[in-house]
């Protein structure tokens, strides 16, 4: 057996003894209060992601990149690149996603309790954790020098899209990566990088039709 082959087989066996530890009410909680400190103090996260869609009707994987930003409580900004690029930007009132290739803009109105508000709350959930137990049943695990968190959704509404919600943390309580189970059966499966909690610019979260671009409305005003 050569070398490359034995370690291979070294490492694959010692990464199957690293279980992760179950956490006790009580320890979810405490680690649910040092990630909302963590993040009270920069209330505002910018990261590169890599994302990879399974969906029952394809036969392969759709995979994405591109970087999103968020500010407490409510404002993002996500920018997908490749061949077919997108922006989403919401700020907490109304969202746009714009489809640059085919100089279409799709506008929403948010906060009237639609299903839109749902699955935001769901996109988000990794970055806003304030109050996430009143929308999610919670369990967590300690896995090696990380965390996992569970999020089973409680509301009627969201279980219609998402079935649960996982989010695995490194041992500085950043996000490293979600995974999303849709109700439909598909998943969304998205790696973060190079986290920042510098300060951002309040115009990322602006968001103005270029001109020439189809803009509707498919939920209307």
């Amino acid at each position: 057996m050569s070398k490359t082959i034995y370690l291979s087989l070294l490492l694959s066996f010692v990464g199957s003894l690293v279980q992760a530890e179950p956490l006790a009410p009580a320890d979810l909680k405490t680690l649910l209060n040092r990630i909302r400190e963590k993040r009270a103090t920069a209330p505002q996260v910018q990261a590169e992601f890599q994302e990879e869609k399974t969906m029952r009707m394809m036969n392969k994987p759709v995979a994405s990149s591109g970087k999103v930003w968020f500010q407490a409580p409510n404002k993002f900004r996500r920018e997908v690149r490749g061949n077919s690029p997108s922006v989403t930007v919401s700020d907490g009132q109304q969202l746009w996603i714009h489809y640059p290739k085919f100089q279409s803009v799709e506008q929403y109105s948010l906060g009237k309790r639609s299903p839109l508000d749902a699955g935001i709350a769901a996109i988000t959930a990794s970055l806003n954790l304030e109050g996430v137990e009143n929308t999610y049943n919670i369990t967590g695990a300690k896995e090696g020098n990380g965390y996992v968190l569970q999020l089973a959704p409680r509301n009627p509404s969201l279980k219609k899209m998402l079935q649960r919600f996982t989010i695995e943390f490194n041992e500085a309580l950043q996000v490293e990566r979600t995974e999303m189970f849709q109700a439909n059966g598909d998943r969304i499966a998205t790696k973060y990088s190079n986290e920042s909690r510098a300060p951002i610019e309040p115009s990322t979260f602006q968001f103005t039709p270029p001109a020439g671009t189809n803009v509707s409305t498919p939920l209307g005003r």
